[in-house]
Order: C-alpha cells, then sequence, then structure tokens
C-alpha cells in the first residue's frame, strides 16, 4: 500500500451469541422437499442473515451429495463477503444428472464472525444444528442469458443526490462471485470516460439487485456512465447481455447527472439495532412456538415470558446494555418524529388501498391512526436504499400484510407511532416499530424486522406465537 488506512470502530459492553441462520437457497428450500426443476448446470448457492467467518466456508463444511449408485459432484466452494452467500460451483458444468435427487448441506462448521455456529432446520435452539436441503435435477440446460431489468438511478435522471448508491436489478438470480468492482463500474462520462471510481459492490441474491457503494460522494453537476460487463453470469454461467441491445428492458451502460444534495438517510437505532424485542415495561407471550431472532431487552421491568430457548440471541434484563439500548431507542423515536413531515396520510386511512400499486419510499405523515387493511407493496422502484418512515401520530393496525418489492430491505423500513401498535393474526410484517407505548403481536404473525416498544411512556410488548427476524446489518 503506498500508506496505511487507518479506521475507528467503539465495542459495545454484550458478547455476540446469536447463530447465523441460512435465509435464501438456490435452488430453493422446501419442506419437505425435494425441490423440483433445477437444471444441470447450475450453481447451488446459501445465504446467511450475518457476515460469516470466511475460513468456515469451505468444501468440508459445504456438500452436495446423491446417494449411491450416483456420483456426488465435485465442486469448488466460495464465500462472498459482499452477499453473505456461500456458492458451490461444479467443477466442470452440466454435472449434475438430470432427475437425481440431490441433498445440499451446510454443517455447524460454518460459524459467524463471533465464532457462532449455524442455527440449522435439523434441531432446535439453544443447539447449533445442519442445514440440509434437497433438489431435484431436470433438463434442459439453463441457456437463458440475465439482463439488466431496472437500474437506479434511471437512465438519464437529473438530479441525483451525490451519495446515492447506484443498483442494477438482473433478471434473475446471479453468481455472486462474478458480481464485483471488475465488472459493475462508475466512471465520469466522456468523451474519453473517466477513471473508475472507487467504490464497494454488494450483491443480493434475495432481490437480485447489485449495489455500487462510493467510497465518497459523488461530484456535483457531473454526469456519471455507469456499466455492468458481460463478465457478470448467472448460476448456469450464462453471460449478461450487453451493451444495449434492441428489445432489452434497460439500457446497459446508463447515464445519470448529479445535482448538489444529499440523499435522506434512514432512522439510526445505535446499540438498539441488534434487538428484536425491547419492552420498557414487560414481555408477554402466549405462544410456545415464539422465536426471536436477535436480542432482547426488557429496562426496567422484571417480568418477561420468553424462554431462553425461544431467544437466538441475548436476553439484558435491567443491565447496562439494555439501559444503553433504551437511551437509544429515544433518541431514535425523537429523530424520526422531528423529521420533516412527508406525505399526509388521513386519519383511519388504508395505506394498501391508498397505494394498491406499491407505496414509494419517502416519510409519510398521519396526526391520527395508520392502518394496513388491504395488503401494502413497499417498492424500491430497484434503489436497494431507499427508506420508509411512517410518522403516526396515534396508533398503527394491520390486519394485512406488508411486503417487498424492486430491492426494498425491512432494514430500512420504520414505523413510529406516537402511541401503540398492533399486528395482525397471521399476517406478515416487514420493517422495524418504534413506538411511544405498547405493540402487540396477534397469533402467527411474522414480523420481519423489530419491535422496540415504549420509548416515552411504559411499554408492554405481547407475544402470540410470532417469529422476529431481525434484519441484517
Amino acid at each position: 500500500m503506498a500508506s496505511p488506512y487507518v479506521w475507528h470502530f467503539t465495542t459495545g459492553a454484550a458478547l455476540d451469541t446469536t447463530r447465523p441462520t441460512v435465509t435464501v437457497t438456490v435452488p430453493a428450500t422446501t419442506i419437505p422437499g425435494p425441490t423440483a426443476g433445477a437444471p444441470t448446470n447450475t450453481a447451488i448457492t446459501a445465504t446467511f442473515s450475518e457476515d460469516m467467518a470466511p475460513l468456515s466456508i469451505n468444501a468440508a463444511s459445504f456438500t452436495v451429495t446423491t446417494a449411491a449408485p450416483g456420483v456426488s459432484p465435485v465442486g469448488n466452494v466460495t464465500y462472498v463477503v459482499g452477499s453473505r452467500t456461500a456458492v458451490f460451483t461444479p467443477t466442470t458444468p452440466a454435472t449434475l444428472v438430470a432427475g437425481t435427487i440431490y441433498t445440499a448441506t451446510i454443517t455447524t462448521a460454518a460459524t459467524d464472525l463471533a465464532g457462532n455456529a449455524l442455527a440449522g432446520n435439523q434441531g432446535s435452539l439453544p443447539a447449533a444444528s445442519n442445514y440440509v436441503w434437497t433438489f431435484t435435477t431436470a433438463l434442459p440446460l439453463d441457456t437463458t442469458p440475465p439482463t439488466v431489468i431496472l437500474t437506479n438511478p434511471a437512465n438519464l435522471a437529473t438530479p441525483v443526490a451525490v451519495n446515492s448508491p447506484i443498483n442494477a436489478t438482473f433478471s434473475e438470480a446471479m453468481d455472486p462471485t462474478t458480481i464485483s468492482t471488475a465488472t459493475f463500474t462508475l466512471q465520469v462520462s466522456g468523451p474519453p470516460l473517466g477513471a473508475n471510481v472507487l467504490g464497494l459492490v454488494a450483491y443480493d441474491p434475495l432481490t437480485h439487485i447489485a449495489t455500487f457503494t462510493p467510497s465518497s460522494d459523488l461530484l456535483v453537476s457531473t454526469q456519471y456512465t455507469a456499466t455492468i460487463t458481460i463478465g457478470a453470469k448467472d448460476l448456469a454461467g450464462n453471460a449478461l447481455i450487453v451493451p444495449a441491445v434492441a428489445g432489452l428492458p434497460k439500457p446497459n451502460p446508463w447515464t445519470f447527472t448529479t445535482g448538489n444534495g444529499l440523499a435522506p438517510g434512514g432512522v439510526n437505532l445505535g446499540s438498539a439495532a441488534t434487538f428484536g424485542i425491547m419492552a420498557t415495561s414487560a414481555i408477554t407471550n402466549t405462544g410456545a412456538a415464539t422465536m426471536i431472532n436477535g436480542d432482547v431487552s426488557l429496562d426496567p421491568g422484571t417480568s418477561n415470558g420468553l424462554l431462553p430457548v425461544q431467544v437466538n440471541g441475548t436476553i439484558h434484563i435491567n443491565d447496562t446494555v439494555s439501559a444503553l439500548a433504551r437511551a437509544d431507542l429515544l433518541v431514535a423515536y425523537n429523530f424520526a418524529k422531528n423529521l420533516p413531515p412527508g406525505t399526509t396520510i388521513s386519519a383511519g386511512a388504508d395505506l394498501g388501498a391508498l397505494y394498491p400499486t406499491g407505496i414509494p419510499p419517502g416519510t409519510y405523515t398521519s396526526g391520527s391512526t395508520m392502518l394496513v387493511s388491504t395488503p401494502l407493496v413497499l417498492d424500491a422502484q430497484g434503489n436497494a436504499n431507499a427508506v420508509w418512515v411512517f410518522q403516526i401520530g396515534s396508533s398503527l393496525t394491520t390486519s394485512a400484510s406488508v411486503s417487498l418489492a424492486n430491492g426494498a430491505q425491512q432494514k430500512n423500513v420504520f414505523w413510529v407511532p406516537t402511541l401503540d401498535a398492533t399486528v395482525g393474526v397471521g399476517t406478515i410484517f416487514y420493517g422495524t416499530i418504534v413506538s411511544g407505548r405498547d405493540v402487540t403481536c396477534v397469533t402467527g404473525a411474522v414480523i420481519n424486522g423489530r419491535i422496540l416498544a415504549g420509548a416515552t411512556l411504559a411499554g408492554t410488548i405481547a407475544l402470540d406465537t410470532n417469529t422476529v427476524n431481525v434484519p441484517a446489518p
């Protein structure tokens, strides 16, 4: 290196005891399996809930096998840090045999950066277990090349915030080992094109979105060209179709022009970010199958209805960690409430009915109640860093599911009721609830986010056979 590279970080008071999980697989995991129709020339991937120790992801901890008299495939195992994904790539194309059942296994030798072994699907917490899924191969081979179907910023967009990341959405699952700064570049537009802008590239297997994040703010009032090359390939090894060809959904390369402003960010939760559940009065639970994939905090209070086996993380009750998290919760609540008011939502309005085709990123403000009575889609429009903040004057009530589209991430969604929130029976909910008082989750609701209750008043969280999945950072 030409000069030292220096960075700073601050340690917290708590140890990381949350076991990593597998969130997405290709071929997909089905219960009981096997999943049908995997092409014989596909690679096999597994994406984790958090960053893993790269050396723990190898040919010993990630295997693909088939029962005799079949022959198990030989392949290379790679861990892609930016996408938290392990990839098993057969050593030769079409190594898999059509009509064969294969078993993919990731063992407990796979650990996160803190050394926590995998929480798989072959056992119950608090024990670690392997993650196993099966699939059946079929012909024909996958020979369809991928394309770019959505970009953010859009081609010819202006003015673009100078701190904007650049996103490209692909038509299918991509090989994350081929998505890097070598295949996804950004340059000042020419002619001639400028030098490559320094930055990081990450690929999200769930949304099929690649994100280029510049190392520093872009130049103001400047045109840039983003390019993804044919080095980007799908899991069958088919190269991306580039450059712009008649009939393709989106141009590649594409250009945009910056303005002179910054894009708004999300709500900084501070030390509260690791918690799936936070209450400032009590936590009740009436469901034996309730599972919190994240830490739990109760401060102040002593009534905690969760058993240790129901928490894939650490429980903090009236200790220094819970006290700091409670202080950070109040800071986050006040920040969200003091953001400039956004799109006005009338009292008692149903967001799903107001936005039947999807609600775009932004701040939405109601002086009273806010409802989700009709299924609501959070549409990021290809921007994986899109943020939603719902400022709610009294309470939030949902009876229909919330879903994500076009790159939306649950970590960037914030619901901020002054009083209470109720998540409806059997629904799927996305985002972090930062409530002034209580939160109730009705039977079977799944919360992909966090429940942080009691920012300003004594807050109780009531659970009944619910799952809470804390978003990855």
